[in-house]
């Protein structure tokens, strides 16, 4: 039973690390809503491991682990999943003012109308309106998971409004770059995918096999709970399971940073 509640504990814990939302940057006040529930889960786990034996111990410690590694490993995936959506955002943005602009509207109204349909450019609407440095409102927002693009954005805009040059086709040839970028990193997170499959299928093996040992009549799970070499066992196996999905995972990131 402590062995459970200590599982249970820790992994409420570690399950709040989960970002609630899809940015990535907390408000100051949503760890605070969380610091009761991790406090409490924290201690409810340390409970059980001062109430158990060392074998409890140390499952509930593998129980932590897993847990978090689990936590980081879905939080990454979640970031990814919002620097593409915040890419495509960035492509129709750059649309949406060119047709704007090339219809005759002024600057100021084409990003306010762009920021009715995605509020995150909002601050640089405002800031067009008030007559501010509109480039360096773009840059401010290009630090975000895939909007690094708005880096380019705002220097299209920069080198316009210097040498006169037209607004709307510059933004329609920075649109037209970044789609084709965009496409190419479709092409090769398609490629990377089967790898990452491939990594996760390897990492869940060891499950069916312990499955089919069950079936067969043995006992590997007492084995690998109850004694002190199936306890190591079964700790560096998990470590190199989660070394293996966080190394492909960082491979596939560098790749797609480079593509």
């Amino acid at each position: 039973m402590s062995a459970l509640v200590a599982v249970l504990g820790t992994a409420t814990a570690a399950a709040l690390l989960l970002p609630r939302s899809p940015s990535p940057v907390r408000a100051p006040g949503e760890w605070a809503g969380r610091g009761p529930w991790l406090a409490g889960g924290a201690a409810l786990g340390c409970v059980a491991l001062l109430a158990g034996s060392t074998g409890l111990v140390v499952v509930a410690l593998l129980a932590v682990g897993v847990a978090c590694g689990l936590a980081r490993l879905v939080a990454g995936r979640r970031r990814e999943r919002l620097a593409v959506g915040t890419r495509s955002r960035v492509i129709e943005l750059c649309d949406a003012l060119q047709a704007e602009l090339a219809a005759g509207q002024t600057a100021g109204l084409a990003l306010e109308r762009a920021a009715a349909e995605w509020p995150e450019i909002a601050p640089v609407a405002r800031t067009a309106a008030a007559g501010g440095d509109v480039p360096l409102a773009l840059r401010s927002l290009a630090d975000r998971p895939g909007a690094g693009a708005l880096w380019v954005v705002a220097a299209a805009w920069q080198v316009a409004h210097r040498t006169g040059h037209g607004l709307a086709d510059t933004l329609g040839r920075v649109a037209d770059d970044l789609r084709a970028t965009e496409q190419t990193r479709r092409i090769v997170d398609g490629e990377l995918s089967s790898a990452r499959a491939t990594a996760r299928l390897l990492a869940a093996l060891p499950l069916l096999a312990l499955a089919m040992g069950s079936g067969a009549g043995a006992d590997p799970w007492r084995f690998l709970l109850g004694h002190p070499v199936g306890l190591a066992c079964l700790s560096g196996g998990l470590a190199l399971a989660y070394a293996g999905l966080a190394w492909i995972d960082a491979l596939a990131r560098d790749i797609e940073r480079a593509a």
